[in-house]
């Protein structure tokens, strides 16, 4: 049947099962947000304050709810902010369609206002991108795209629908078709030439060939990195850690993979790894990392690491093979799905002289007594306080790290972090998305007082839409991490990182209809996260801690992995 082009992008959206979009309107999207005018009892839509916002919110939504987040903008700066929340999404492998609309065609490559080529600025940053010029290949770029998003390595895709292709009077034919249909659909299996929209199937001979190599460890070594999270493979990943008997570290982005809690978990691996996870990678004799990209985070110093194991990778993506470490032996498929294959034919197996020498070696998350607050006391107050199942969002830099090591994280999408970008202000709107998503989950945002004033008016949208988001501050007066680095690298020469200026957070918070409180001791944090919790609205805790405080322990980039500069 014939429908306007822009009720069929709508229709395309509900065939995807959206039913939230993040963004901003703008002048060559408005007919689009005219139809979604017709769609607000489908498809809700929260509009942040800036573009760069939305982008976090669909991320965070993204991956806390394991659906593909949805982000509308304009043409031009409305584009352009959107590309930090694209990257951030490729390097942590977030599926999200971004959807703007650009010049007519009449005026396109005429440099008209607000004109910009974000499918060729993008095209580095993600998976695909597609501009729209003919109305009737809608519906095909709509699926391709979203399939696309989600399928293999999940990531990021760009639609750029040009303004002539919205106008009210173009109709086109279409033909409501499920996702679940529409993935059989000619359009989409002629991607595979570009897109492989199956994950591969693991090779039966390199599952083999892994079991064979477990077999004779007597040390092994398990890393839990992203692949897990993103592939939902928690439950296959703790079976195989179990059958395995081995210590399992986990990376930035491995947070939820496996239980925190865990009696096998040494904790996070790499600069600030704990000394349980780094001796263990220098000391095992076989590594095995799912979803797991060894960054320079990671493998600080790739010849050196786990140099007395056979290292084997897990992953989806075949690029990832060698590209950072060599390994000994890998296998291309979903970590699902491998797993699911290994545990089907392992053994149970015991460690107990290796995990003796290993788990000691993990240190206790206890708070240092001190009547100034500590990053551990704010820490350990909510880990106390906050539900187990509590969302974690954070920003970048010192209080990242803090908060990695100290929450214990049990399940996909439950700690929202930047790792591969590290992109400073995302993590207020990744709550957002997270808190539209979880509705009934208490979400927290960890952020640093430099890191907030980057996107803290986005305390516009958690008023507005009456979202229970307990912000706290680790409000040091610096940018602490930098500083860190300064202090032992660069002969303590602070060179701009001193944040000696406003605003006050708690006025900021009030000023945006929300309720603010500020905690210098941990009886203070504790009063004030109480109130937080039971508040029923927005919250800004503004935490007073000695910029000096450092994160512990460390590695400089290029170093041993046991080599800690901090212990």
């Amino acid at each position: 049947m014939k429908i306007r082009a822009t009720a069929a992008i709508m229709e395309c959206l509900l065939e995807q099962e959206v039913d939230t979009v993040f963004g901003y309107p703008g002048g060559t999207i408005l007919n689009l947000y005219d139809e979604l005018y017709n769609y607000k009892d489908k498809i809700r839509h929260v509009l942040t304050a800036h573009e760069q916002g939305a982008s976090h919110a669909a991320d965070g939504y993204a991956r806390s709810t394991g659906k593909v987040g949805v982000c509308f903008a304009t043409s031009g700066p409305g584009a352009t902010n959107l590309v930090t929340g694209i990257a951030t999404a490729y390097m942590d492998s977030s599926p999200i369609v971004f959807i703007t609309c650009n010049v007519t065609e009449q005026t396109l490559g005429k440099d008209a206002f607000q004109e910009v080529d974000i499918t060729g600025i993008a095209m580095p940053i993600t998976k695909a991108t597609y501009l729209v010029r003919d109305a009737r290949t809608i519906p095909d770029v709509m699926r391709q795209a979203f399939a696309v998003a989600a399928t293999g390595r999940p990531g990021p895709v760009v639609i750029d629908f040009l303004k002539n292709v919205t106008f009210p009077n173009v109709e086109i034919d279409y033909e409501f078709v499920p996702w679940t249909e529409n993935r059989k659909c000619g359009s989409l299996r002629s991607l595979s030439t570009s897109h492989d929209l199956k994950a591969p199937e693991p090779n039966i001979g390199d599952i083999n060939t892994l079991v064979d190599m477990i077999a004779q460890s007597e040390r092994p070594l398990l890393i839990c990195g992203g692949g897990v999270v993103r592939g939902r493979a928690h439950k296959e990943f703790k079976e195989f850690a179990e059958k395995l008997d081995s210590p399992v570290a986990i990376t930035v982005m491995g947070g939820g993979g496996f239980p925190g809690g865990h009696p096998l978990t040494t904790g996070m691996i790499g600069m600030h790894g704990s000394r349980a996870s780094n001796v263990a990678c220098s000391e095992c004799d076989l590594l095995i990392a799912v979803g797991c990209r060894f960054s320079d985070r990671v493998a600080l110093k790739p010849d050196t690491f786990a140099n007395q194991a056979r290292i084997v990778h897990i992953d989806i993506d075949r690029s990832e093979i060698d590209k950072n470490v060599l390994t000994d032996h890998h296998i291309i498929g979903s970590a699902k799905r491998v797993l699911a294959l290994l545990n089907e034919r392992l053994p149970q197996y015991g460690h107990p002289e290796w995990k003796a020498r290993i788990l000691p070696l993990r240190e206790p998350s206890r708070p240092r007594d001190s009547e100034a607050l500590t990053p551990k006391q704010v820490l350990e107050t909510i880990r106390r306080l906050a539900p187990q199942d509590s969302i974690v969002a954070t920003d970048v830099g010192q209080h990242q790290m803090w908060s990695i090591q100290h929450f214990h994280f049990d399940y996909p999408g439950q700690l929202l972090t930047s790792g591969g970008f590290g992109t400073m202000g995302f993590g207020l709107g990744a709550a957002i998305g997270a808190k539209v998503g979880n509705p009934d989950k208490v979400v927290i945002h960890t952020t640093g007082d430099g890191c907030f004033r980057m996107n803290c008016h986005e305390l516009a949208t958690v008023e507005h839409y009456r979202l229970p988001i307990i912000t706290v501050v680790f409000n040091n007066g610096t940018l602490g991490m930098v500083r860190q680095w300064q202090h032992l690298i660069y002969r303590e020469r602070y060179s701009e990182t001193t944040l000696d200026r406003g605003p006050d957070f708690v006025k900021l918070a009030e000023a945006y209809g929300l309720k603010g409180f500020r905690a210098a001791t941990m009886a203070e944090m504790e009063q004030a996260f109480r109130s937080a919790l039971e508040a029923g609205c927005g919250c800004v805790i503004d935490c007073m801690l000695d910029m000096d405080e450092m994160v512990r322990p460390m590695v400089a980039g290029g170093a041993h992995i046991t080599d800690f500069l901090l212990k």
